[in-house]
């Protein structure tokens, strides 16, 4: 064991662990959940610290051999390296301090011991005097969000959703000579081919791509450089520039620096907008995977209009019973993504 200190107090900590005093005490205060914030989030708060550290060091505020140090061990949070010693509960008090106290003292004590020191000394990097130069939690954790909302929807999302898109065209398609009826509350209307049913399905889900796209723009806007409240104290005045050309050029993104800071860090409305454009994809998908479900019941004493790829069996009790289990796991997705909106 190892014994830190902070402004309490003394904190005895495992000798292994990169946390420092401030994330021992989280994690003896919040013990709620045992859910930790994804690797996602982490990478982003990396890619702050870096982009925070590299500002800083152009303004002549870290030295050379500080921020080499820095650098790798940013980049080390950064590749996923050090997941395991971001443990604090996602239910933590306010703004998400004890999350930015952890990633600024496993930065801080893996760049001590590159530099050769022991953790702990922040005589060599201190968490608080140079990791998190310039910043608050107010600016870096809705930055985090930010970015790693912007990545993972980019990244994951919108291809996901575009191959969808292209599978129901196909299959619009593929049915385009297929006859059957329309239905209107639950009782037959007039005919309808298979194939335009598709092709409205893949319509709602363009549109819903479109959506997304436009609500990803304002997470583009980072309130980095605001600091506690906005008015960027303890920053100097060319840090918010700095700070925000440099997280471009690590994640080849255009961030921009938000219009008004204390709206800034005041609201996360981006994060709500994404939030929302998620839940109208997922009232879409969720309508498809009814859909389909209603049509592929039966199969003798259903619809059975359509039939599902046979892909586990349906029942513990009844042989060669087949359940629709594509659709039921997209519904459940669908309904947490609606859930996490309310």
């Amino acid at each position: 064991m190892r014994i830190e200190k902070d402004t309490l107090g003394k904190v005895r900590l495992p000798d292994d662990v990169y946390y420092g005093a401030q994330t021992g005490r989280a994690i003896d205060n919040f013990p709620i959940s045992g859910l930790r914030l994804p690797g996602r989030f982490i990478k982003a708060q990396g890619i702050v610290k870096l982009a925070a550290a590299r500002a800083n060091a152009s303004l002549g505020l870290l030295s050379k051999k500080m921020l080499k140090a820095v650098e790798k061990s940013a980049a080390e949070v950064i590749n996923g390296m050090h997941d395991q010693h971001f443990v604090v509960d996602v239910y933590q008090a306010g703004a998400g301090t004890s999350q930015n106290m952890n990633a600024n003292e496993v930065i801080a004590n893996r760049a001590i011991e590159i530099l050769g020191g022991e953790k702990g000394d922040y005589t060599l990097i201190n968490p608080n005097d140079h990791i998190n130069m310039a910043q608050s939690t107010n600016d870096t954790i809705p930055a985090s969000m930010y970015i790693s909302s912007f990545k993972a929807v980019r990244d994951d999302l919108i291809p996901a959703l575009g191959g969808l898109k292209d599978a129901l065209l196909s299959k619009s398609g593929e049915f385009d000579k297929i006859v059957k009826a329309g239905r209107t509350h639950m009782q037959d209307a007039v005919p309808i081919r298979l194939g335009q049913e598709f092709s409205g399905y893949a319509e709602a889900v363009k549109k819903d791509i479109y959506r997304i796209k436009n609500a990803m723009e304002s997470l583009l806007y980072l309130p980095l450089g605001g600091n506690a409240i906005g008015t960027g104290i303890n920053a100097m005045p060319k840090y918010r520039s700095r700070v925000i050309r440099e997280i471009g050029k690590i994640t080849g993104i255009k961030f921009r620096s938000c219009e008004n800071l204390f709206e800034g860090i005041q609201n996360v409305n981006p994060a709500l907008e994404l939030s929302a454009a998620l839940r109208g994809v997922s009232i879409t998908l969720t309508k498809i995977a009814n859909d389909i479900r209603l049509l592929s019941s039966g199969p003798r004493t259903g619809l059975a209009e359509i039939r599902l790829p046979v892909v586990q069996p349906g029942s513990s009790i009844m042989p060669g019973k087949v359940n629709p289990v594509m659709p039921e796991m997209l519904n459940m997705v669908c309904f947490q993504v609606m859930g996490n909106d309310t």
